[in-house]
């Protein structure tokens, strides 16, 4: 018997990961149908995805153009605007898997939209696990639909977990390329520029993922994703530097044996294993040689240089609301950093500040993280003044 092709929506489709996304559905000829895309702003470029793939529905968050809409006209597809929109986009009737690739904290609502449709979601974006993970879960639970990783490292360990009793799990170890300034002294690392930041040495990413990775907040924020996604506590979830970035994480085991997944640095492997999941599918993609490759070695991560990982922990332990918190703030943080307003060295200072003034309360509904995302914005935003006047 003939199956449909499965129905995927990406939010979030002109970013780094959606873009990987499409070209993934392009390479698995047919098996998989578009029925929406959203972006916030890209509008040519969204307009370029609809004209390929004439989804049914497509959202722009921010002002939409006339040659959007002249697009949607000639294809046929519905298009929606605003946050509205995009979270209506989510919830999509005719879409079977929706791929979350969207960045900060907006991806939280469309999140719960998808999930309160029935619908599973590939979460590529971090945020929305980290500052409202357990309500994220447990909706997920009470919907009986499945959160996938999309995530190298969480992938990693969600594949080398299949089958597994997670009784038998002693821990994980999540692995770190060490971004683009890991050998730099900490003198040089206050001076360093926007350009020297964005230099990745083995993935391409967007520019705030991208400045997370250099101060290692970004694998803070996948140990805090872990701990909800695998039922792990703080002290069973580990940070190694693997800077080839071909060993995407390790589990250990109660008896002392280890699992690792190693592909090459290729997120469209990861992506291709959430849109295909259950089913494991030829790739068209990299190859790991293990020859080519040589020897790999783990460093632990220099905490002294590289604070801002510590500063996950130190949420994660605090609980509640502390984690929307931090990764609110380092949203505004780092898009002060970005535009030249505080140098790289103030971001650690100004995300540790406002996280120490902070009192978490339970994050047990949206209307308590949606507080505490806008006390943090606001208290970063004054820090970052403070700092500038």
């Amino acid at each position: 018997m003939l199956t449909r092709p499965k129905r995927l929506t990406v939010l979030g489709s002109t970013g780094s990961i959606g873009r990987s996304t499409l070209d993934v559905v392009r390479s698995l000829g047919g098996a998989i149908e578009i029925v929406g895309l959203s972006a916030r702003s890209r509008t040519a470029e969204i307009g370029l995805q609809i004209r390929e793939f004439k989804p049914r529905a497509a959202a722009v968050v921010e002002e939409v153009d006339g040659d959007i809409e002249a697009i949607c006209r000639s294809t046929g597809t519905r298009l929606l605007r605003g946050h509205r929109g995009l979270v209506e986009l989510a919830a999509f009737e005719e879409s079977d898997l929706v791929v979350n690739a969207l960045v900060g904290a907006a991806g939280i609502d469309p999140t719960l939209a998808a999930i309160g449709a029935g619908k599973d979601v590939a979460i590529a974006n971090k945020e929305c696990l980290v500052a409202a993970g357990g309500l994220i879960l447990r909706e997920s639970e009470r919907a009986g639909v499945r959160l996938i990783p999309v995530d190298s490292e969480h992938s990693a360990v969600f594949q080398c977990m299949r089958g597994e009793d997670r009784t038998g799990v002693k821990r994980i170890v999540l692995t770190a390329s060490g971004g683009p300034l890991m050998d730099l002294d900490r003198g040089a690392l206050a001076r360093v520029t926007v350009s020297e930041v964005l230099k990745h040495p083995t993935w391409r990413m967007g520019p705030k993922v991208t400045v997370d990775s250099a101060t290692l907040l970004n694998k803070g924020f996948e140990v805090i994703e872990a701990h909800w996604l695998f039922g792990l506590e703080a002290d069973q979830i580990d940070v190694v530097i693997e800077r080839k970035s071909v060993v995407h994480s390790l589990v250990e085991f109660v008896d002392g044996s280890l699992s690792a997944l190693l592909s090459a640095p290729d997120m469209r492997l990861p992506i291709q294993y959430a849109l295909t999941f259950p089913e494991r599918r030829a790739a068209a993609f990299s190859r790991l040689d293990l020859i080519a490759t040589g020897a790999i070695s783990f460093e632990r991560p220099d905490l002294e240089r590289f604070p801002c990982l510590s500063l996950a922990y130190r949420a994660l332990e605090m609980g509640g609301t502390a984690a929307a918190v931090l990764s609110a703030a380092d949203e505004v943080a780092v898009a002060a950093f970005l535009e030249g307003s505080i140098e790289y060295g103030d971001i650690y200072p100004i995300l540790s500040e406002v996280l120490s003034a902070h009192v978490p309360a339970e994050a047990s509904g949206l209307e308590a993280i949606n507080r505490a995302d806008a006390w943090a914005r606001s208290a970063a935003g004054e820090a970052i003044e403070a700092r500038t006047r």
